[in-house]
């Protein structure tokens, strides 16, 4: 099947389980979900997928083990894409993003080595600059208020360093476009601006050796 974007009944659907976040609701609205919700997000993956990566369509259960919100859906649906892609669907509207939203111990001390060394550092603040020329932001699991441990608090990249993980971001609020193969373009265009920022990750951070 082709992509060709969501109709209002995905925003219907969401809006409703917003007010009602319940194993009823879920079940009475279950063929919306997996029709005009899922599907089409199913088909967006498939055409990302030889360029961007294999994608992992996310589970539409919350784990409530150890939350205080006990309400057992998500109100949105999101995937991973080759690693470092997402793409995510709310009754707000569609969000792409690509990089690593936390890092692990080791990749957070690498990632810190890398951005302290004026090469690489340097190289970092120019993707950066570019990618928020783009219009996307620039965001992380966590950023600390201060220097992290062992770096001076006056160094010239002392935001860089404080963050905790690194991914561009772009959310657009509803349009009529949403509805259409356009939204596909939109993603798309996230994801390139961001391969800059994949291929310093990939280099100087790489995955998790733990």
């Amino acid at each position: 099947m082709t992509f060709r974007g969501w109709t209002d009944a995905v925003l219907d659907f969401y809006d409703g389980l917003e007010v009602d976040n319940s194993r009823t609701y879920w079940q009475a609205h279950r063929a919306v979900y997996d029709e005009q919700v899922r599907g089409p997000m199913v088909e967006l993956l498939a055409e990302l997928a030889d360029e961007f990566g294999e994608p992992k369509l996310f589970r539409p259960n919350r784990d409530i083990r150890f939350s205080a919100d006990k309400s057992p859906y998500k109100t949105n649906i999101g995937a991973a894409i080759g690693g470092h892609g997402y793409v995510q669907l709310s009754a707000d509207g569609l969000a792409a993003a690509r990089g690593t939203y936390a890092f692990s111990t080791d990749q957070l001390a690498r990632y810190r080595r890398a951005v302290a060394l004026d090469l690489p550092g340097e190289a970092l603040v120019a993707i950066v600059d570019a990618v928020r020329a783009a219009g996307l932001t620039i965001t992380a699991a966590g950023q600390l208020t201060t220097a992290p441990r062992g770096y001076p608090r006056d160094h010239p990249r002392i935001e860089l360093l404080r963050y905790k993980g690194l991914v561009t971001w772009k959310q657009w609020p509803v349009e009529p476009w949403l509805a259409t193969a356009a939204a596909k373009d939109e993603v798309v265009a996230v994801l390139r601006a961001s391969a800059p920022l994949v291929g310093w990750l990939e280099r100087y951070v790489g995955p998790s050796e733990t």
